[in-house]
């Protein structure tokens, strides 16, 4: 029987629903500063007024229930399902004022994008953006790059009860040591040493390249920011294009791959264990499935004019393949060479690559290698069960954190995931083709969608159809949580709109 939500369950849920508001009023104090240091006196009333309205909206929430207690299970998966449109919805405020966007539903479109770290944007003139809004958007990225609940958790926004549940309703299953908010802090503390080394590097390209000091420096903040969290929005329309740089290409190729790696596998090269790296089932999953796939794909470029000579295939289709693998976003190449000038093979390879996605437990998107490695290794024990003596017991294992041997549970749950991906991604491209988009764009920007890769096409525009706008967001939303907790919440809600029978009232 279907568990159903009470009164209490639904107090408790508005209780810390608000209590993530008032921290995202917090941290819309970051776009706030910047425009005061920059005199952008129009966005600085805008965020003003935004605060206000987080303020007012989560503190009447947290009304609702003043000691809402230890947090169950149901709750947590509650709670963190909510928060991602929740706040995207109270981000979509500023955006929407700005004047960049066709429609409400854009702005709504670019908070769930940017706090999914799917990096696809409908912003009309990017680049005239204020340093303020610019700001936000990569603010949202580091929030739901190290995850809505990890942030709350690290800072101690849920109390003492209840963070075993939420860090795993979040579509986190490992620990990275311990304790959940060591765990939480330890990978806060692993992404700010990255990202400002990286920022420190990326800086002084920029000076090299002009740009004027503030300019350099928040351009560094940005992309290394939305490379390591492999985000994928830029400050710029041309993305990557726009600096024209192959060692800023290179920096940002190799950030998005450490963001692209586990947090528990950087705890173990902590530890000094750097063999456990190299042994990982994920580590050498992502190698094999990388290198077969950058041959495929090269060999779709070979015959492309954009591309005269080896070098240019190497640069471009590299940095492609990186920014697609890890589902980050960035581009070198435009939409308008990629829509036009790109073979079906090659469209279909990057989405093939860009649906698979990084390790679990990173910040990247997609069904992840850990699962695709588990896949793999089932297929293995199938064979060796079909071949081996009805009296032998087939046992296969491998290397994650030490040696593990693949459960019947193992299986089953990788593919149940792999599966409702795959659902996920032929829905979305059948409902691109119902509103007139071809075929292979439309498969494209759903995978890209549903995984948080960000590169988009054609279909994903300013103005688009508002039922297609809408089911990207729910892909974008239910891609983030890989699928169980929103799943799990759609379950719960219908379970509580169903009267019930009067049969069971008279029990």
């Amino acid at each position: 029987m279907w568990q159903r939500f009470t009164l209490y369950d639904l107090r408790v849920v508005g209780h810390y629903l608000g209590t993530l508001i008032l921290f995202f009023a917090v941290l819309m104090l970051v776009p706030f500063g910047t425009a005061l240091v920059f005199q952008e006196w129009e966005p600085a009333a805008r965020y003003l007024v935004s605060i206000g309205i987080a303020i007012i909206i989560g503190a009447g929430l947290r009304f609702l229930r003043i000691e809402p207690g230890r947090l169950s299970r149901r709750q947590a998966l509650t709670v963190t399902g909510f928060a991602w449109v929740v706040l995207g919805l109270i981000a979509s405020i500023p955006l929407f004022f700005s004047g960049h966007y066709a429609t409400y539903l854009d702005a709504v479109f670019d908070g769930v994008s940017g706090l999914t770290t799917t990096g696809a944007s409908v912003i009309v003139d990017l680049d005239h953006l204020s340093y303020a809004d610019n700001m936000f958007r990569f603010a949202m990225h580091m929030l739901g790059g190290l995850g809505l609940i990890v942030v709350a958790l690290s800072f101690g926004l849920f109390g003492r009860g209840g963070g075993a549940s939420l860090f795993s309703s979040e579509g986190r299953s490992e620990h990275v040591v311990p304790n959940v908010v060591q765990t939480t802090q330890f990978i806060a503390r692993i992404t700010l040493i990255i990202v400002s080394v990286a920022t420190v590097i990326i800086m002084g390209l920029c000076l090299l390249l002009g740009m004027e000091p503030a300019r350099a420096f928040l351009n560094a903040l940005w992309v290394s920011t939305s490379g390591f969290v492999t985000g994928g929005f830029a400050p710029m329309q041309l993305s990557i294009m726009y600096y024209h740089s192959f060692p800023l290409e290179c920096i940002l190729m190799v950030l998005m791959l450490l963001g692209s790696i586990s947090f528990v596998l950087y705890a173990e090269v902590w530890k000094g264990n750097v063999a456990a790296f190299f042994r990982d089932l994920e580590t050498k999953t992502m190698v094999l499935w990388l290198v077969v796939m950058a041959f495929v794909f090269t060999a779709t470029l070979a015959s492309w004019p954009l591309f005269s000579d080896m070098l240019a295939i190497l640069r471009r289709g590299l940095f492609t393949i990186i920014s697609v693998s890890t589902t980050t976003g960035f581009q070198v190449i435009t939409t308008n060479q990629i829509t036009t000038a790109f073979s079906n093979g090659a469209f279909l390879t990057l989405a093939f690559i860009m649906a698979v996605g990084g390790s679990s437990g990173s910040t990247a998107g997609g069904i992840k290698f850990s699962r695709m490695g588990i896949i793999f290794k089932s297929i293995v024990a199938n064979v060796k069960e079909t071949l081996a003596p009805d009296s032998a017991r087939v046992v296969v294992s491998y290397n994650h954190l030490g040696r593990r041997t693949l459960t019947p549970e193992l299986v089953k749950e990788a593919m149940t995931v792999f599966i409702l991906y795959v659902i996920t991604y032929v829905l979305g491209a059948l409902v691109g083709i119902a509103h007139g988009g071809e075929a292979i764009p439309a498969i494209f920007e759903s995978v890209a969608m549903t995984s948080n890769g960000g590169i988009t096409t054609s279909l994903a525009q300013a103005g688009m159809p508002a039922t297609l706008e809408l089911f990207y967001i729910l892909q974008m939303w239910a891609g983030r949580l890989e699928f169980m907790t929103l799943f799990a919440l759609i379950v719960e809600i219908g379970a509580s709109l169903v009267p019930r029978s009067k049969g069971r009232l008279r029990k």
